[in-house]
């Protein structure tokens, strides 16, 4: 059957995914809603005509939302940007209005299938929609720290001298945010742990010192307002993170992703929506995966899940 992915919100972040997802041939239809309508029609334009060059197929046009429920997948970017020096959780009155009105015209859609979430504070929203539709958890998924992951990779790659792919079990997960944390004791490089490095290959690394803990989680977590303030906005990384999470789902691949995920005692955590390692098929999260964190780890990804509760506590009279 022939895949139709529907997109809210056609600025910047939604533009660099369907760019992204064209060129992959993710599906064969891509149907485009935004408030500014004339604005969502110059896009689809655009994005048509890169694809005789691209050996794409994918249609793309505007559709609005009571043409939902033909679709399979619909991934929402819409909210307002992410100011310079602003945190994503300062954004989140403004952007959880903007999503319950989203999720109640997805739900009087009468759509049935998947969704994914990258508007920022992404863990927020996504528990927003989800509570607001009254979806299924593991159909409501949000970006997570796929993107931070991504970041996590890159500079462990660079500073070693090594290719991403050999990084084993290298998370970043809590709070798309300032509270998140990486998986220190879940990552291997060629199967060694990463304070390893220095006895056998990598003694120049920043990283194999006493505080490269700190130093590494500093760097990833800083580098999105590294990016907004030199360039108002970051939108090409998260719009290949969210062609990945939904390359999981469409080929059901079962692909560890830490994604934002309802918990239901997880961690010791529930009623929380957090990035966390979960399994991505065509179910959207099949399972959320506990890994055999260290205590500091479990104590700080407790320490991310309080800080989004008490966000959520902040707009819970809208849902």
């Amino acid at each position: 059957m022939a895949v139709k992915v529907a997109v809210i919100g056609c600025g910047a972040v939604g533009s660099s995914f369907l760019y992204s997802a064209i060129h992959q041939n993710l599906a064969a239809e891509f149907g485009l809603i935004d408030y500014n309508v004339e604005f969502a029609r110059g896009q689809a334009l655009d994005l048509e005509d890169s694809t005789p060059y691209l050996t794409a197929e994918a249609r793309v046009k505007v559709i609005d939302y009571s043409n939902l429920k033909d679709y399979d997948y619909i991934v929402i970017t819409a909210g307002r940007p992410q100011k310079e020096g602003e945190t994503r959780l300062e954004m989140i009155k403004d952007n959880a209005n903007i999503m319950k009105g989203i999720a109640e015209n997805v739900k009087s859609s009468g759509f049935k299938g998947i969704v994914l979430i990258c508007s920022n504070p992404v863990d927020v929203l996504t528990y927003v929609f989800q509570k607001v539709t009254g979806f299924p958890a593991n159909k409501v998924v949000g970006s997570g720290t796929v993107l931070d992951s991504a970041r996590l990779r890159l500079e462990v790659s660079k500073a070693l001298e090594i290719p991403t792919a050999s990084l084993e079990g290298a998370f970043v997960i809590g709070e798309h945010g300032d509270s998140s944390l990486v998986t220190f004791s879940m990552m291997r490089v060629g199967g060694l742990s990463l304070n390893s490095c220095e006895e056998v290959s990598y003694p120049n690394s920043p990283y194999c010192c006493s505080d490269y803990e700190e130093k590494l989680e500093k760097v990833v977590y800083r580098k999105a307002y590294e990016i907004i303030n030199r360039k108002r906005a970051t939108h090409y990384g998260i719009g290949a993170a969210l062609v990945k999470i939904l390359q999981a789902m469409i080929f059901d691949k079962n692909e560890i992703l830490p994604v934002s995920a309802l918990l239901n005692g997880e961690y010791g955590v529930s009623d929380v929506v957090i990035g966390a390692p979960a399994m991505i098929n065509k179910d959207g999260i099949k399972k959320v995966l506990e890994f055999p964190l260290k205590e500091k780890e479990l104590k700080k990804f407790r320490s991310s899940a309080e800080i989004l509760s008490k966000n959520i506590d902040l707009i819970r009279d809208l849902i």
